[in-house]
């Protein structure tokens, strides 16, 4: 009798590139998620350069603008465009199909921090590209702690995206991460600093991800220093935001 042994699964490491190439180029494909990730912020950029909102925060305007400015697609890609993805993929039952492949639940999740990473940095590299022609002069010294900086708030806001599509139905997951991702990028602190917001958000911002990441990496860019404090705010809510996504997270 004749035994017929089937092809071995790809290794862990090759499905995971798979499936976060997969999904970074979904991301990049899809019209609405490509306006959140790189034309919406690219528009508050040259806005933000040729108003004088932001003079006199210790740099020249584009200096004072792009890091929050970083902030935001760090915030548009893991929260806004991953909670959306996630939600639809969950009510179409492929996040099911696919945590019963060999792909599994981890490596599912892996796939999506990677593509995550991916197009934050294509934005980085937009973003960073047009703000160089604007005359950005960030400090050389600032790089690696503001580099550091947006993995974490891409984690904290990956694993705030994922609570959100897994806990509840698609099309609330689109209105609140579009709603949020509105109220943050103007009253949150992660563009505009706290001191030019109303005293009552002035006073709030500081403990949300959106004012950690914001006001970190101006300390990042404009003085090569790393803020621990918002820096422990930061990985307080990946923490935090992380167990109650696994705790609470539905798979259908």
């Amino acid at each position: 009798m004749t035994r017929v042994l089937g092809s071995a699964p790809a290794p862990l490491h090759r499905r995971i590139l798979l499936q976060g190439k997969y999904e970074a180029v979904t991301m990049l494909r899809n019209g609405e998620q490509l306006i959140l990730a790189i034309v919406l912020p690219l528009l508050a950029l040259v806005g933000l350069t040729v108003t004088p909102l932001l003079d006199g925060l210790g740099g020249t305007r584009v200096d004072v603008a792009v890091p929050g400015i970083l902030a935001l697609c760090a915030m548009s890609t893991a929260f806004t465009g991953q909670g959306i993805s996630t939600g639809f993929d969950r009510r179409y039952g492929v996040l099911r199909f696919l945590s019963t492949t060999p792909l599994g639940r981890a490596g599912l999740i892996a796939g999506k921090i990677l593509a995550v990473l991916a197009v934050l940095a294509l934005q980085v590299l937009v973003v960073g590209a047009v703000a160089f022609a604007l005359g950005w002069q960030p400090t050389t010294t600032g790089w690696v702690p503001a580099l550091a900086l947006l993995v974490l708030g891409a984690a904290a806001f990956t694993a705030l995206g994922l609570l959100v599509a897994g806990t509840v139905r698609p099309e609330a997951t689109l209105a609140f991460t579009n709603l949020l991702w509105i109220l943050l990028g103007a009253l949150g602190g992660i563009v505009i600093p706290a001191e030019r917001l109303p005293a009552p958000a002035g006073e709030v911002v500081h403990f949300l991800p959106s004012g950690a990441l914001g006001e970190a990496l101006r300390d990042a860019f404009l003085a090569g220093t790393l803020n621990g404090g918002a820096t422990l705010v930061l990985l307080l809510w990946t923490v935090l935001a992380g167990a109650a996504a696994i705790r609470w997270f539905k798979w259908n």
